[in-house]
């Protein structure tokens, strides 16, 4: 695996180009879309992307669209140079990153409206936010072409989103979830955790730990309702300002109130000014 830096692109037309011959040379193309900030968790979705394809593309774009206006859009992490050389070093072949005027060009007025998976959890706290997701991710699929695009699970509203968005418009690409990585803590890996201060970062792993709790709980016989008061208990007792704690059906992201098929125990709390988010599987 090579160790250089991916060649980039900035121009769409260079990008297609180089996609065009490597699907000429009979070569499966993944796309890893991504914010930048990188870390290990995006770096396992494009080791995930060798394993499966040839070809790996990483976008790296920080998209306004998905920001509110009292969100962290200005103060996002940036350091592209750092992002370049971790994708080289997990083997990443292009790093596509287009300016927002080349992603939101003057005149421009369609957005993406994905209905009911986006009415709960996350949406009502984040208005346009699942918009502003779909349409840049459908631009993105459209500019790379990829076989397949990966996205990591902790995000995963996000993913079932994607995931309805790409079957709803006939898009000829398959959207798989990649397990969340985590710290050796159960912290779930973001690039928000920076925001985090020491003593913020020591409590943070609560979150996955009354998530475990939650999934423990319910196995065992207890009701939904019960052990969801008692995890948002403990969570707020530990500091964490909790906006959403739920037990979801995993494909239609409805609450249950009882276990009977695949489903997750989702949150998001603010631990001081940082907004975390964790979900695990039931």
């Amino acid at each position: 695996m090579s160790e250089s830096i991916p060649q980039r692109f900035s121009d769409l037309a260079s990008l297609r180009r180089s996609v065009a011959d490597w699907r000429r040379a009979g070569e499966r193309v993944v796309l890893v879309p991504t914010m930048g900030a990188l870390h290990e968790g995006h770096l396992a979705l494009v080791a995930e992307g060798r394993r499966i394809g040839r070809r790996v593309v990483a976008s790296i774009f920080v998209n306004p669209t998905q920001f509110g206006p009292n969100e962290d859009f200005s103060r996002y992490p940036r350091d592209l140079a750092a992002d370049l050389a971790l994708l080289g070093r997990a083997g990443a072949d292009a790093a596509w990153t287009p300016a927002v005027e080349t992603m939101y060009p003057p005149g421009f007025s369609t957005r993406i409206d994905v209905a009911g998976l986006t009415e709960g959890l996350c949406g009502p706290f984040r208005p346009g936010h699942f918009s502003g997701v779909a349409t840049v991710v459908t631009k993105l699929l459209n500019q790379v072409g990829p076989d397949t695009a990966l996205f990591g699970e902790k995000d995963f509203q996000q993913l079932r989103v994607i995931q309805q968005a790409v079957a709803d418009l006939d898009l000829p690409v398959e959207i798989q979830g990649v397990p969340t990585v985590r710290e050796a803590d159960g912290l779930a890996m973001s690039s928000r955790n920076r925001y985090l201060s020491p003593e913020e970062r020591a409590l943070a792993p609560r979150l996955h730990a009354v998530l475990t709790e939650i999934v423990a709980t319910t196995r065992s016989g207890t009701l939904v309702a019960a052990a969801i008061a008692e995890g948002r208990a403990a969570l707020e007792a530990a500091g964490f300002q909790v906006q959403y704690l739920a037990v979801c059906d995993a494909r239609t992201l409805a609450p249950v109130e009882r276990v009977d098929g695949p489903a997750r125990v989702l949150v998001a709390a603010f631990l001081g000014r940082t907004r975390l988010i964790d979900n695990v599987a039931v």
